[in-house]
């Protein structure tokens, strides 16, 4: 359940940042942006992606999809119910 929260949290985060980069205007600062990421990602190239197997993958991707259709989404409340037995200190 925590991977699932973590990849969905990074796949949210992807696209923000895929709007983010579509918003800027500057090419310098879009380039400087760039090789960040491209050093970043070549020191830690998708060790948690890489770390699931391919039904897993498949899975997280369907789910994923799925998310954005609010009907399948849970309220807070909704999963605080569900998982309460282990919320409870």
């Amino acid at each position: 359940m925590v991977i699932l929260v973590q990849l969905f949290y990074a796949m949210k985060i992807k696209d923000d940042f895929h709007q983010l980069i579509d918003s800027i205007e500057d090419e310098q600062l879009l380039k400087s942006y760039y090789q960040l990421i491209q050093k970043i990602n070549h020191d830690q190239n998708g060790h948690l992606w890489n770390s699931l197997t391919e039904d897993q993958k498949k899975e997280l991707l369907t789910a994923y999809e799925e998310s954005f259709d609010s009907s399948n989404l849970l309220s807070h409340e909704q999963v605080k119910l569900q998982h309460d037995k282990w919320l409870k200190p």
